[in-house]
């Protein structure tokens, strides 16, 4: 068995042990409150015999023990009944009594928490004893309640960091291994920088030397982006505009002609905070996922626009569409509808643009079979 399903094995039976506890405590508790509940009905039972006696009484009879026995009674409520007429009635508040509408109702109430008990109190003569939860008897049946919330709670909080603490050990992985990956990429680059200028020594075709330039320092931004990973990136003022188009028309010239690439923008530059390396990094994610949509064929549209305080990039596609309820998880790292994919595109992107930019980025719109368009927005530059 491997480290990872001991652990899993050993976090379910911690789980299990838990679940077993909660449940134990809340069927003592139940337990408690059916004891103290027979306890309450068997005490109004004695309360209907000292009040059997006390009716019955004459000049020879002891009454002392049935009036104790209805004295001590400061905590049950408890109301006699005869022929809709309240006989007595104890630790019942007197506005109740005193006013029929809230009389019935209340002895709806006690009905409803207790069964009431009928008693002849002499030969063909019947009262009825209504009688509700004492004040313990009510903390106790809420107490579950009470230590139900408060077992999820503690469920919430301690999920929450456990998910925090995931989540920060997966970035300081992913971090890692970007900054390994740039490393390792950075010792065959330098290579390769020093191969191209031997090439131009010999007498081959220009051309040739200067598109592998542009691969090479296509792979020079590859690995300055990547070593920005996990740190924090240096923003500067920049036409969004421009840093936008270039980075769109370098994916446009790479790919098929089967797509149909429009750009829309206004003609003024447009100043923004942003990392021109990161940014471009952004644009690339998004054309990319829109292409894969479109499975390589259809249309894509860029347009920049504004409003006074914030500048807009809506890119829209003519692929499959999305459904509504994955607007928000398609951005979760894992999250893909390819049958080859990470997943992490998106929430790459997510995270360049929100916690690096500050900015905003979400699923504008989209229907299926139709197209999706995502937005992508950040505070202008104060000037």
């Amino acid at each position: 068995m491997s480290f990872s399903e001991r652990t899993n094995t050993t976090r379910w039976i911690i789980i299990s042990i838990c679940f077993l506890i909660i449940s134990l405590i809340l069927w003592n508790t139940y337990t408690f409150f059916q004891i103290f509940k027979n306890e309450e009905r068997l005490k109004m039972k004695l309360f209907v015999n000292a009040q059997i006696t006390i009716l019955n009484a004459n000049e020879n009879t002891d009454v002392e023990l049935p009036l104790q026995i209805i004295n001590n009674n400061t905590s049950i409520p408890a109301v006699v009944i005869l022929f809709d007429k309240v006989v007595s009635a104890t630790n019942v508040p007197d506005e109740v009594l005193k006013d029929k509408k809230k009389r019935n109702s209340y002895l709806n109430r006690l009905r409803n928490e207790n069964e009431p008990i009928t008693f002849e109190y002499a030969p063909g003569k019947y009262q009825t004893l209504y009688y509700g939860n004492s004040g313990l008897l009510n903390k106790l049946k809420y107490y579950p309640i009470a230590l139900f919330l408060i077992i999820v709670l503690c469920v919430a909080l301690i999920y929450n960091f456990y998910k925090s603490t995931k989540m920060a050990t997966q970035n300081k992985l992913w971090a890692g291994m970007a900054k390994e990956t740039a490393h390792q990429i950075g010792t065959p680059l330098s290579s390769l920088i020093g191969w191209v200028e031997i090439l131009k020594t010999e007498d081959i075709d220009p051309s040739i030397s200067l598109e592998i330039e542009k691969d090479i320092e296509r792979l020079q931004t590859i690995t300055d982006r990547f070593s920005k990973i996990g740190s924090i990136p240096v923003l500067e003022p920049r036409n969004i505009i421009e840093e936008t188009k270039n980075a769109y028309e370098y994916l446009q010239s790479r790919f098929s002609k089967q797509v149909a690439f429009s750009f829309k923008a206004p003609a003024e530059p447009i100043y923004v905070m942003i990392n021109p390396t990161l940014h471009s990094w952004t644009i690339e994610n998004l054309v990319k996922n829109a292409i894969d949509a479109m499975k390589g064929r259809g249309t894509l549209d860029l347009q920049i626009e504004q409003d006074a305080f914030n500048i807009k990039i809506n890119i829209k596609d003519s692929g499959t569409g999305i459904l509504k309820k994955q607007f928000k998880t398609i951005f979760e790292p894992g999250f893909t509808t390819k049958k080859r994919g990470w997943g992490l595109g998106l929430s790459l992107t997510k995270r360049i643009v929100e916690e690096y930019h500050n900015g905003k980025i979400k699923v504008l719109s989209s229907e299926l079979g139709k197209g999706t368009t995502f937005q992508v927005s950040f505070n202008k530059k104060v000037q």
